[in-house]
């Protein structure tokens, strides 16, 4: 058995050659092709003077070379830390002094930013070319022991209830959260797996290049959502099989019904959540949808049967290299059926994070005796199907993105006429949440509410920004001078007085 993605790559480049593995706006790519992409950027960063166990961020779009800088990384054992670019200038700083980033490597879009973060420390992907040809022994040396469960990747998830954090992926993590996707999803080498999010998301990573790699299908690997484009990009790579997260079932099922809506080669989407609609959906696209429950923490533990009827309303069937269990609020154990935190275990080594990178108290409340606490509302039939029921954290769910309701906080406290502000997570039309925050200004000042919502789009992240703004004269607190946000959450968008998509 392989013991790195990099190590299953070469296996996949002589077992089948001309496999296509990945499908970009750029082209095709071979199984072989991408080997030697590979082997060219592994021995340019040694050069660079990366070594085993150094960690590298990179700052690109989706791209056949950003997955060979990855796998480069992966061959190299150093840890391979992609960002999301979409965050400010700030914000990417502490994600690289998270991560100890020793080299911040970018892409011509991205060169400028990562400039402004890393300094010289950022360097450009194009710098790295070196003629691509079989590894030597020097590399294999340079890249160290091989241990399956060291980390090889960091991938940021927001904090449930603070800043963000950097899950450490082993190896084995990696390799096996790829392989048993396919096996659940009973993908075979004929698939083609079209994702269009991000390559910092698990989705795309693990749940798309690695499973494909795992069976030696073709990864389809998009630019960024667009209903707009969607099912013409699936039809233009072939795909069989596409990924869906968030508001995207919402948006793509809004679209007015076309002659074609069923004109391609898909035959499965998976994802979460699952909307209620989902028989129309399936009978208008003539695509069948399955749901599964995980994280980037706790690993994808729960899936819909593929070859037996899902139980509606559930998440899925909790698969055999898992256990999960239902923490009560009380003493004893949950009874089936009854609401608790879902926490979850691996019965192998590895199937879940190994911990918050550079955190070892968030890692230790997170991890209890090898139990993942995922902060989310469950409950479990004695079937093993597990249903969700909400998120305990203060977390807010949009269109995909775990967004931290204090780095929102942060954001809109930091315009000069705030003196606090509280986040929350509203119901939205598109499924999930909106975000919502209200606001306390300072004494004696005139905040507009609009001034602040520029103010948000321009110092953050616009998936951060609030849609709904109320300004209020103080914010509900315990004598201990936290925020009662159960009290703002009653009041919700009925208290909105900016709402700024309407």
């Amino acid at each position: 058995m392989s013991s790195s993605l990099a190590e299953d790559l070469g296996r996949a480049a002589a077992e089948a050659p001309d496999l296509v593995f990945l499908r970009t706006h750029e082209g095709d790519v071979t199984y072989a092709a991408m080997a030697d992409l590979v082997s060219g950027y592994q021995r340019a960063l040694r050069r660079l003077g990366v070594q085993a166990g150094d960690t590298v961020a990179l700052m690109m779009a989706n791209s056949a070379t950003q997955v060979a800088v990855w796998f480069a990384l992966n061959a190299l054992r150093a840890i391979h830390a992609p960002l999301n670019t979409a965050l400010p200038d700030e914000s990417l700083r502490s994600a690289v002094r998270v991560a100890e980033a020793t080299l911040v490597v970018a892409d011509v879009e991205h060169l400028a930013k990562a400039r402004r973060v890393a300094h010289d420390r950022a360097v450009a992907v194009g710098s790295l070319q070196s003629p691509p040809g079989p590894i030597t022994d020097d590399d294999r040396l340079a890249a160290g022991d091989s241990d399956d469960l060291e980390v090889a990747t960091l991938l940021f998830t927001s904090g449930t209830t603070g800043r963000s954090k950097a899950c450490a992926l082993s190896h084995r993590y990696l390799l096996r959260q790829g392989q048993l996707h396919a096996k659940y999803l009973g993908l075979t080498d004929r698939d083609v797996l079209y994702c269009p999010f991000p390559l910092f998301h698990i989705d795309a990573a693990t749940l798309t290049v690695a499973a494909a790699l795992s069976v030696r299908a073709t990864a389809a690997l998009g630019e960024r959502f667009s209903a707009s484009r969607f099912w013409r990009e699936v039809r233009d790579v072939g795909a069989t099989v596409f990924n869906f997260m968030g508001a995207t079932l919402t948006i793509l099922w809004k679209q007015d019904p076309r002659p074609d809506d069923s004109d391609h080669s898909v035959r499965l989407a998976w994802g979460v959540p699952m909307p209620p609609w989902q028989a129309g959906f399936e009978k208008r696209f003539g695509v069948r949808l399955f749901q599964v429950y995980g994280s980037t923490d706790a690993g994808v533990c729960v899936y819909d049967p593929v070859d037996t009827p899902a139980k509606p309303g559930a998440a899925g069937r909790v698969i055999d290299e898992f256990e999960v269990t239902i923490a009560p609020f009380g003493p004893g154990s949950a009874d089936h059926g009854a609401v608790g935190e879902i926490l979850v275990r691996g019965r192998e080594p590895g199937l879940t994070m190994n911990g918050y990178f550079g955190m070892p108290e968030a890692t230790a409340d997170t991890i209890v005796d090898g139990w993942v606490h995922t902060g989310d509302l469950g409950s479990l039939d004695s079937d093993g199907f597990l249903t969700f029921h909400g998120r305990l954290s203060d977390s807010i769910r949009r269109r995909g993105e775990n967004i931290s309701a204090r780095e929102v906080e942060e954001l809109v406290e930091s315009h000069p006429h705030v003196l606090e502000a509280a986040a929350i997570g509203v119901p939205s039309e598109l499924t999930e949440e909106d975000v919502m925050v209200f606001v306390v200004p300072r004494a004696g000042v005139d905040l507009s509410l609009s001034e602040l919502h520029r103010h948000c789009l321009s110092h953050g992240a616009r998936f951060m920004s609030p849609r709904y703004f109320a300004l209020v004269p103080r914010l509900p607190k315990t004598p201990t001078e936290k925020v009662e946000k159960f009290r703002l959450k009653e009041q919700g968008i009925q208290a909105a007085q900016l709402d700024t998509h309407a």
